[in-house]
């Protein structure tokens, strides 16, 4: 091969634990991921056909809803085969690609909510000039330099990663192929990878991070400025469930990936991988339904005309 590798496919271990606990895991695994795309894809279709909800905001929700589909399509198919012991073993090829993938489209979320953010910084800071100031045009171009910046931003972390040399073992302890396991297993100097990681994350991850709560700081406060309780309660609807997504994100993305080294325990990196891929696409739909007025409204019409 052209990285000069001598390990030409790796064993994905999984999590430990006796026979039972591996079925009671790919239970789980299934459920939620059924539930995920379910969820998800009706986010999808509510907004699509629902021409009240053709807004900036439910687009952005909607090109995260496809995110997430896509995220967890990448782990848990294959996680559940691990944990059955049916395909444990993954190609070099294939755990190269699946780290581009995972890690692309976690950037491309980190993009995502911070243009969310600034989405809703513009409806509350300036409502009467929301709709002139974020258009139909400048939201479809901030959704696709989202997903531009995601991909590219990794493209070079991807090349660095795929040129490690591998000399065994083969053995990863993980679910997934991700950095940190890679590093652990690389036989050649993994300096330039840990450098490339640790920058890619500081812009993504926090220059993102930065635009979001910049963009909440003054939501905050414009929202405190407004005299009447129910007022303030309206505004704050508007923008809690995203920034309830928000912290959820950010708190174990900068777990995983904000670091100057890579020697994090492997076992905590995998429960916050498992939150990462499995749990929180699981969740988002509930939380923007259960928080969000409009499309509970959406749904009720749904369920009536029914």
């Amino acid at each position: 091969m052209a990285n000069g590798t001598s390990v030409e496919e790796f064993i994905l271990l999984g999590f430990p634990g006796m026979w039972h606990f591996q079925v009671s895991l790919v239970v789980v695994f299934t459920l939620t991921y059924s539930l995920t795309v379910i969820g998800n894809a009706s986010i999808i279709v509510l907004v699509w056909t629902n021409t009240n909800l053709h807004t900036p905001m439910y687009f952005f929700l909607c090109n995260l809803s496809f995110l997430e589909i896509w995220y967890t399509t990448g782990v848990v198919p294959k996680a559940i085969g691990v944990l059955l012991g049916t395909s444990q073993t993954i190609s070099f090829r294939a755990c190269i690609l699946q780290l581009f993938f995972l890690v692309s489209l976690g950037s491309t979320e980190c993009f995502l909510l911070s243009a969310m953010a600034y989405d809703r910084y513009l409806a509350i800071c300036y409502p009467l000039r929301y709709s002139s100031l974020m258009n139909s045009v400048l939201s479809a171009q901030l959704a696709l330099s989202c997903w531009l910046a995601g991909f590219l931003a990794i493209s070079l972390l991807a090349f660095l990663t795929s040129r490690l040399m591998f000399c065994g073992p083969d053995v990863i302890n993980h679910f997934l192929c991700d950095i940190d396991s890679c590093l652990a297993l690389s036989c050649s100097d993994t300096w330039p990878v840990e450098l490339a990681t640790f920058l890619v994350s500081i812009v993504v991850v926090l220059a993102s991070c930065v635009v979001t709560m910049v963009s909440y700081i003054y939501i905050i406060s414009s929202i405190l400025r407004i005299q009447s309780a129910h007022g303030r309660k309206k505004a704050f609807s508007t923008c809690s469930a995203h920034l309830t997504v928000v912290t959820v994100w950010y708190g174990s993305t900068i777990f995983l990936y904000v670091k100057p080294s890579a020697q994090n325990s492997l076992d905590s990196n995998k429960l916050v991988n498992t939150f990462n891929t499995v749990v929180t696409p699981f969740l988002n739909p509930f939380i923007y339904t259960l928080r969000n007025k409009e499309v509970k409204q959406a749904l009720r019409r749904v369920f009536q005309k029914n």
